[in-house]
């Protein structure tokens, strides 16, 4: 055959492959999701999620002194709150005394070159299960966001680096945006969960905190699966009113909104490599129908090719173990 042009003779040699790959997959890039809990010396496996687990304060800051040595530095926060501490006004999502507050702190002190994120909603601390207060049955947005605006100020006070609103309530990153600003947190930034959509791969997640809800669903506040331009309009809201990064979540089943956002928007954009997904290859792997850990590569590089700068990975510590 006379072929001038033969796009093989780019991948015959594995150095050559790596010289013209157009996609970098490093530890930088991974942000681990961690759970809390209360007590000591607690370190409780969750059953949906195979390899993670709900941490004590003690266990979680082992965890995380073992992560920094692996190169991970990056790490969201989700406290599994009491059901007793649970209320229809979700009061104690800014208790400075509780769960997370005092976690965090003991986590800034000891770790000052690790990058903490929390998490700004309602549903851990919700006798409800949803993100917002509800009223005669409906989630309802403004009031929700005064409570948001004192969460994310207490967290900024025990120290977050970012804080995450994931409540996909209106208006919320510009409000956040100027009560962390008037408590003198400017150079707290704030990463919006810009396209947050109705998912069925959060159940694992909802299992860890026991955070469903109580009643109905969540699809009068998160985005429908069938959007894809409103994720564009929430994105750049979200960055209008001041945030410095936004992210979609879930992850593989929308790369689509990952690189129609990295298309459209200049602050860097995150995506949230969900429970779901993390399960599926997870019990995949311990089934033997697929190799974990190629897949797990190819998963998350999907991620870097579609456009994320940054990935929420259960995986992270596997990542960073294989790198190491």
């Amino acid at each position: 055959m006379h072929l001038p042009i033969r796009p093989r003779r780019n991948r015959r040699h594995p150095v050559l492959r790596d010289l013209v790959a157009e996609t970098e997959l490093s530890v930088e890039h991974l942000i681990y999701p961690l759970f809390l809990t209360e007590g000591q010396k607690i370190r409780e496996p969750i059953k949906t999620m195979p390899g993670q687990f709900r941490l004590s304060a003690d266990e979680l800051l082992t965890e995380v002194e073992s992560c920094l040595k692996l190169g991970l530095r990056t790490f969201a926060l989700f406290p599994a709150v009491r059901e007793s501490l649970k209320t229809s006004d979700a009061a104690e999502s800014f208790n400075a005394k509780g769960l997370l507050p005092e976690t965090l702190l003991q986590l800034k002190h000891r770790f000052s070159q690790a990058f903490f994120i929390t998490d700004v909603a309602l549903d851990p601390y919700s006798s409800d299960g949803h993100d917002g207060l509800v009223r005669d049955g409906l989630v309802v947005n403004d009031a929700t966001v005064e409570v948001l605006c004192k969460m994310a100020v207490m967290q900024a006070q025990a120290g977050a680096d970012w804080v995450a609103p994931s409540d996909m309530m209106d208006g919320r990153v510009g409000a956040i945006r100027r009560a962390l600003d008037k408590a003198g947190f400017e150079d707290t930034g704030i990463l919006a969960y810009s396209a947050k959509y109705a998912s069925a791969f959060y159940g694992p997640f909802r299992d860890a905190l026991a955070s469903a809800p109580k009643f109905g669903d969540k699809k009068t506040y998160q985005m429908d699966p069938r959007n894809r331009r409103e994720a564009i309009r929430e994105a750049l809201l979200d960055i209008q009113e001041g945030a410095d990064a936004v992210m979609v979540k879930p992850g593989l089943p929308y790369l689509d909104i990952v690189r129609e956002l990295r298309n459209r928007v200049q602050v860097p954009v995150a995506v949230y490599n969900v429970s779901g997904e993390y399960a599926m290859i997870k019990a995949a792997g311990q089934l033997g129908m697929m190799d974990e850990t190629k897949a797990m590569l190819e998963m998350l590089m999907s991620f870097r090719r579609a456009g994320a700068d940054l990935i929420l990975t259960y995986f992270a510590k596997d990542f960073a173990k294989l790198k190491a």
